[in-house]
């Protein structure tokens, strides 16, 4: 019975990591023809108060960009949106083919409808757009914070992918991730549109599309699965990483790999965390670079080959389940990528994010059924390959309205 409390515990608090505190249990469910239908999703006002510099993205996560030498920029900053609302519909037909299409309104910037899941599923192989199998939420602690902590487990993003599941074992072809310093865009002289003080030509730059390029899916493998009182999962992935200019075509293999746990120690309390290693991969070591992944892979400027960047990040956290629909969570987050051979080879990499870090806590209550309020209070770090740094602090305010 005990074994039983436990495991249902971790699940109810991965759920809660999964939808932001919203349950997908208390859509609104029907039955037309022999399909199963649940209409579901909330209303969100995400509120933020920037102590220091304003990093506020929409919805009012933390941002990393320009977090550095903020000391003389201005504090004191106030903002609220309500982006992060969320509908989705879900059917299951008589044969048993699930359909789900998701959206919510943070896109271009805010205020735009954004696709957040559109897939198919039969029998084990789902085909479209959802969570990257490259990605665990066993892990992960309740935040207000949309973005959350850096170094969770894996990319903790939707893309498009052909997935295979059986049992607590995934695999999957995806639209791969990357980026590269030094093959992303050729500019050409273009047309003449004046002259200068000496008398010689002004050309136009034309940007060409970018040198970089994907030959191949990413290839990823995962396990998850729970046992008694823990919940555990663990991934894999490669892909390719390249360029081609015209008359160079190089190229490199990155390789990624995670661990996370959740573990209940009692009906009230849980502790979870997460471990993360990329070589050639770090759009998938989250919140890695300026905010979200860094660059994969450089161009080495004597030789022309494509070298590859590693990184590592992890988290850890504790769930305190205070009874009467009140919880505390404290959460640490930190990444860090390596760019001393980039900097070895001459690479202009003194303005990358080497270290990311952030510590959350927050207080959620949920007075009745659908109803969510809590605040929270985030201290983000960063630190460049200069050695130049910055953090800040902020308070964050939520209220949900699930349906």
């Amino acid at each position: 019975m005990q074994s039983n409390k436990l495991r249902m515990a971790i699940r109810s608090t991965a759920a809660v990591a999964i939808l932001g505190v919203a349950a997908q249990a208390q859509a609104v469910s029907f039955e037309t023809g022999g399909y199963q239908t649940d209409i579901y999703g909330y209303a969100r006002l995400n509120a933020s108060y920037d102590i220091d510099s304003n990093q506020a993205l929409s919805t009012r996560s933390g941002s990393y960009d320009g977090l550095v030498n903020n000391d003389d920029a201005p504090d004191g900053h106030f903002g609220a949106d309500a982006y992060q609302s969320r509908i989705g519909l879900k059917t299951v037909t008589p044969q048993g083919v699930t359909v789900n299409v998701e959206g919510d309104f943070r896109g271009s910037g805010g205020g735009s409808l954004r696709l957040r899941h559109a897939y198919g599923e039969y029998k084990g192989i789902l085909a479209g757009q959802t969570w990257s199998n490259f990605t665990s939420f066993v892990g992960n602690t309740s935040t207000l914070d949309f973005d959350s902590l850096p170094g969770y487990a894996g990319y903790q993003s939707r893309t498009a992918q052909l997935r295979y599941t059986t049992g607590p074992f995934s695999v999957s072809v995806e639209d791969p991730q990357a980026s590269i310093i030094g093959a992303t865009v050729v500019t050409e002289p273009g047309v003449v549109v004046g002259t200068d003080s000496n008398g010689d030509p002004i050309y136009a730059g034309r940007a060409t599309a970018s040198t970089q390029k994907e030959s191949l899916p990413a290839f990823t493998a995962r396990i998850q699965d729970s046992s008694g009182g823990l919940s555990y999962s663990a991934a894999v992935l490669a892909h390719q990483v390249g360029y081609d200019n015209g008359s160079d075509d190089e190229s490199s293999m990155g390789f990624a790999t995670f661990g996370a746990l959740k573990m209940a120690l009692s009906d009230m309390i849980t502790i979870q965390g997460t471990l993360s290693y990329t070589d050639g991969a770090n759009s998938y070591l989250y919140r890695s670079g300026d905010n979200f992944g860094a660059a994969s892979a450089y161009v080495d400027p004597a030789s022309g080959d494509v070298e590859t960047i590693s990184g590592y990040g992890g988290s850890v956290g504790a769930g305190f389940n205070l009874g009467g629909g009140r919880s505390i969570n404290v959460g640490y987050g930190i990444v860090e990528v390596d760019w001393d051979d980039a900097e070895d080879d001459n690479v202009a990499v003194a303005g990358q994010s080497e270290t990311n870090s952030a510590v959350m806590a927050n207080y959620q209550w949920t007075p009745v059924n659908n109803v969510m309020m809590g605040v929270e209070y985030q201290f983000l770090k960063r630190e460049n390959v200069s050695g130049d740094d910055g953090d800040a602090s902020r308070l964050l305010f939520a209220a949900q309205y699930n349906f």
